[in-house]
């Protein structure tokens, strides 16, 4: 599961297996180590995000403050989602 970067004590990463056919993109978030469940984001063709789920229950002002640092790096996550999937669809 390759692990695209840290905020604080949280975890972005893409799970290796995410479906055939492939899902849009988005990352998953967990404080610690990865989980299964962990909370879900997806990234929007406009550079915005939507959780799809926060099953880590992230408190809220910490999952906004993430969501706002995944925004500002979202060509960076689409890079490596690119590079890693070898495609790239959005939810919305």
């Amino acid at each position: 599961m390759p692990q695209i970067f840290k905020i604080g004590s949280y975890l972005v990463y893409f799970w290796s297996n995410e479906n055939k056919p492939l899902e849009p993109v988005h990352v998953h978030v967990s404080e610690g180590v990865p989980t299964e469940n962990a909370t879900k984001i997806w990234l929007t063709k406009s550079g915005k995000c939507l959780l799809c789920n926060n099953n880590s229950h992230i408190p809220q002002r910490k999952l906004r403050n993430i969501m706002d640092i995944l925004e500002a790096r979202h060509s960076e996550i689409e890079k490596k989602w690119y590079g890693y999937f070898k495609e790239i669809r959005y939810y919305c």
